[in-house]
């Protein structure tokens, strides 16, 4: 049988983009999200017996991401039950394992210069137990604080110090203020090819009042800081293709790719 791998890809690539011109799916897609936003969808899900808070689709993504960047360092701003965390942590225990196979050699875990850095102003005293007491925890580093606190950026910038490569998530207080400043602090940690996802862009196309007493909504979301971002930052575009692909995401528009 014929190699058939590269015209699998094309034709892959070829259907993506044909979502993303989709209007009748797109709406299809909206009005679904909606009822699911409505139903708690994203409560509902755990990575590796942690609740996550996440789509399903988005926990995909980061997957495909991970293993596309192979990154040494993973930043995380948000931690809330730590399912994030350790769906991070578990995709670098993949990574290490895969380097060891190719190396013939075999890797201690525990002895990994690969790391998982979460940040979050307030870590439950019961969700740092349930993170510390995961297998996957060697992985992962916790910092308490603001992640807009010059401190903590600095404490951040020093774990990331030599990683060759550094992917950044944020998920965090979703207020414009609040976003923009964790992009300009995170962001330039994030290595050429790599990626800063900005979760719950989606707050920006929600309707008023769709997210009760937040005070976060359309106009003042991850969504708007992104823009303002972007507009200073060209190093940085938007991989549409992500967006095309998932179709049903927090993070519309949110997927960060670093050019330079």
């Amino acid at each position: 049988m014929t190699d058939d791998n590269d015209e699998f890809a094309a034709s892959v690539r070829s259907e993506i983009a044909a979502q993303g011109t989709n209007d009748e799916l797109k709406a299809a897609t909206g009005a679904w999200f909606g009822a699911a936003t409505a139903a708690r969808y994203s409560y509902h899900f755990a990575a590796f017996g942690r609740p996550i808070i996440q789509f399903p689709q988005d926990m995909i993504a980061v997957q495909e991401l991970i293993w596309q960047v192979q990154p040494n360092v993973i930043v995380e701003t948000g931690i809330a039950r730590g399912g994030s965390l350790v769906l991070s942590a578990a995709m670098l225990a993949v990574l290490d394992h895969c380097d060891a196979v190719q190396a013939g050699t075999s890797i201690d875990p525990r002895k990994s210069a690969r790391r998982v850095v979460g940040v979050d102003v307030d870590i439950r005293a019961h969700n740092r137990a349930a993170i510390e007491a995961h297998p996957l925890s060697h992985y992962i580093t916790m910092i308490q604080g603001s992640s807009v606190d010059a401190g903590i950026v600095s404490q951040v910038a020093a774990l990331t110090a030599g990683a060759r490569r550094v992917v950044v998530f944020l998920d965090s207080n979703h207020t414009h203020d609040h976003v923009l400043a964790e992009l300009r602090a995170y962001a330039p940690l994030v290595t050429p090819g790599s990626y800063c996802v900005a979760f719950d862009t989606i707050v920006e196309h929600l309707p008023p009042g769709a997210t009760g007493d937040r005070p976060w909504g359309p106009g003042n979301s991850p969504g708007s800081a992104v823009g303002t971002f972007l507009a200073d930052h060209p190093e940085f575009e938007v991989d549409t293709a992500i967006d095309d692909k998932l179709l049903i995401s927090v993070a519309p528009g949110g997927y960060l790719k670093r050019l330079r």
